[in-house]
């Protein structure tokens, strides 16, 4: 069994992404790992060079005329997919802010395995963790999107949609993927204030062009105090995330307790607990039995 890793990156040291560990979380399971590198302000290639041997480095230019809507994320995420090897049977895409937990990789593994020449399964859905403000919280409303496609088959029917969250194939067809027991852990929201509103103004102009603000601001920098609701963190943190958490230099202290819920989100949440049915999800796949 051959495994391809893939990803994209633009500015990974400019806006704080933690794009090495995301890497080095996969490369267990990955006999190379296409990354291409957009055209940055700052060391990002240098920095991706020097993470492992196993790496292939793919040189792009961003195409700022498909900002709106993020669809330039997606693109950059085609154009890594489009050189991974023609003989890898499995795709592991992890996004710059993402990274899996090594107590995964055995599970990923099996998985692999057990559906690799199975012409029904496209790709594994995974769980998600969304920390948020500080490494000690997770966001709990269904604003947070609960799975998602990271695995997929490598098949050139395959191609990243919308703004790269996940996958479609052919004509807008949904993926048919299997739920494995494993979590990405998305640190995208867990920044100091200043960087945090740094790349909350860079990806607003992704999504609604040049001259759009973004709203949340505070003099420390970015508001993290417009959360619905948080729960502490109770588990371990993926190893390769030690040396980053160790070196953050903010605090983020918040009353669990309180929250901003929409009534909404408060009668999702009582359907959800009275028949464990997440009602009105967003599900971008077939989920096969």
């Amino acid at each position: 069994m051959k495994v391809s890793g893939f990803t994209f990156i633009k500015n990974a040291i400019k806006f704080d992404y933690p794009i090495e560990e995301a890497i080095k979380s996969i490369l267990p399971l990955c006999d190379e790992v296409v990354v291409a590198v957009g055209d940055s302000q700052d060391e990002t290639r240098k920095l991706i060079e020097n993470i492992d041997p196993k790496i292939k480095i793919i040189d792009t230019v961003w195409d700022h005329s498909l900002a709106a809507g993020g669809k330039v994320l997606a693109a950059e995420t085609n154009k890594a997919f489009e050189n991974v090897s023609k003989d890898s049977d499995w795709c592991f895409y992890i996004q710059g802010d993402e990274v899996m937990h090594e107590k995964y990789i055995p599970e990923v593994r099996k998985a692999m395995e057990k559906w690799k020449d199975d012409p029904k399964v496209d790709g594994l859905l995974f769980n998600y963790l969304h920390f948020y403000a500080s490494y000690d919280y997770i966001g709990t409303s269904s604003n947070w999107y609960r799975r998602e496609i990271r695995v997929i088959k490598n098949d050139a029917s395959i191609y990243s949609y919308r703004d790269a969250q996940g996958f479609r194939k052919n004509d807008d067809e949904k993926l048919n993927v299997k739920l494995i027991d494993a979590f990405i852990y998305h640190y995208g929201w867990v920044k100091e204030p200043k960087k945090m509103l740094a790349k909350r103004e860079n990806f607003v102009k992704l999504y609604r062009g040049s001259e759009a603000k973004e709203q949340h601001v505070t003099d420390e920098g970015y508001d993290y105090s417009r959360i619905d609701a948080l729960d502490h963190f109770e588990g371990s943190h993926p190893k390769v995330m030690h040396d980053r958490i160790e070196r953050k230099n903010w605090k983020f202290e918040h009353d669990i307790t309180y929250s901003r819920l929409s009534f909404k989100e408060k009668f999702k949440r009582f359907i959800r607990k009275t028949t464990g049915y997440h009602i009105w999800e967003y599900r971008n796949y077939n989920l096969l039995k």
